[in-house]
């Protein structure tokens, strides 16, 4: 049994930060309900190719949508009428969580705001999930996870320095942005919910994009608020540590990561250069820094005689980090991958099977469930609508019949 196997969730949200924080609280055992429109559902359906396979062999939602839609029941409801908002209205009364991303007050005409909930559900744990929050002088715009990572400050830190071929400034190769809102979004209800049990009080959770993506700006941050240095794109190298990058070989590259100065001694000693570790240059990681372009233009020169695997085998007996660079084939290859079981395949009712990516954790107690395949649209509308409000075939006939559920 899941740790949240006790929790309700209402999950109003599209596209990728909502659904991943859904997607969280599904995996470590709530109850989520995705609430869908009737028009085409989640936008990310038709974020496609590459598309599921169904068992029929037909094609028909996008991959994007089976990475962040687990663990879910599928309810198509439209809450734009008064009879569909009255509907999820009522599935809310009974959750212990929403989580929605329209804009701000937009739900709210809806009476699916937390004002409006609230009112009937004192314990209710609102999350809003916005580019920029419910308040400030961006609050009204619209915010997608790359317009994000420009303006969160990351695109300025990401890709080659300028003056070097393809220097520019370059998103990252995933929606990072959106990731680490679902994910701060999952925490901060986690703590709502803590909260609730000692006081019985439920809340509002206002989480930006914006927000997430300048906290995860991590040392980056720290170096222009405490030192005064506004980062600059190094490409692959570390503003604070060196050598941390990746390096040429004979026959590809390979990633080097030394943190510590014993680590440092351990590389250089393998690379028959024991002396460079009690030069005064480098034998510190602050002196390191400083002198970064010469240590780097004589690593530069010994590892470029190096075949990859050779390197990454004598370093591993070192004790210095090391490894190749995978696409991302290679990742589902590796036997430490599935070792860890990474790959979690999951069958929809029809047979139609589809891969997805194990919950990361690993509990001792209560760990990740992989109940419910991404779920093919409106697939539990009926069900739900008989099981949590009572509806009995007619209600949801007729329901059907005036194209407010499906």
């Amino acid at each position: 049994m899941g740790a949240l196997n006790h929790l309700k969730v209402l999950d109003l949200s599209r596209i990728l930060a909502g659904p991943w924080c859904g997607q969280c609280l599904g995996d470590l055992g709530a109850e989520v309900l995705k609430i869908e429109h009737p028009d085409g559902g989640d936008d990310t359906r038709k974020w496609a190719p590459p598309y599921v396979t169904q068992a029929d062999g037909s094609q028909k939602d996008g991959a994007y949508f089976t990475a962040c839609n687990r663990n879910k029941r599928s309810v198509v409801i439209d809450f734009s009428t008064p009879e569909g908002a009255a509907l999820v209205a009522r599935l809310a009364e009974e959750a212990d969580i929403v989580i929605e991303n329209f804009k701000v007050g937009g739900l709210a005409k809806y009476g699916l705001d937390y004002d409006s909930l609230k009112q009937k559900n004192p314990g209710l744990i609102y999350c809003s999930i916005t580019g920029f929050g419910q308040t400030g002088p961006y609050a009204h715009r619209a915010g997608y996870d790359y317009l994000i990572q420009a303006m969160g400050g990351l695109m300025s830190i990401t890709g080659q320095p300028d003056g070097q071929a393809g220097g520019g400034p370059v998103k990252v190769g995933v929606a990072v942005s959106d990731l680490f809102t679902g994910m701060y979004a999952t925490v901060s209800i986690l703590a709502a919910i803590a909260h609730r049990e000692r006081t019985g009080e439920g809340q509002h959770i206002d989480c930006a994009l914006f927000d997430c993506q300048t906290a995860m700006l991590a040392n980056q941050a720290s170096n222009w608020l405490v030192g005064g240095i506004n980062p600059e794109r190094m490409g692959n190298a570390h503003p604070n540590v060196v050598p941390y990058r990746a390096y040429q070989l004979a026959d590809g590259h390979a990633i080097i990561a030394c943190g510590n100065d014993s680590q440092f001694a351990r590389l250089m000693a393998r690379l028959g250069r024991p002396e460079l570790a009690e030069d005064d240059r480098f034998k510190t990681a602050p002196a390191r820094v400083i002198h970064r372009e010469q240590l780097e233009e004589i690593l530069d020169g010994i590892v470029i005689g190096w075949q990859r695997d050779q390197l990454i085998a004598a370093l591993e007996e070192e004790g210095v980090p090391c490894g190749p660079i995978n696409e991302v084939q290679d990742v589902f290859s590796d036997p430490h991958a599935r070792a860890r079981g990474v790959e979690v395949p999951m069958t929809q009712q029809d047979g139609t099977v589809i891969p997805t990516v194990a919950f990361p954790a690993r509990f001792g107690k209560t760990p990740a469930e992989y109940h419910t395949a991404p779920p093919p649209l409106g697939a539990s509308t009926e069900a739900v609508l008989s099981e949590r409000l009572g509806l009995d075939s007619a209600a949801i006939k007729a329901l059907k019949a005036s194209g407010i559920i499906r």
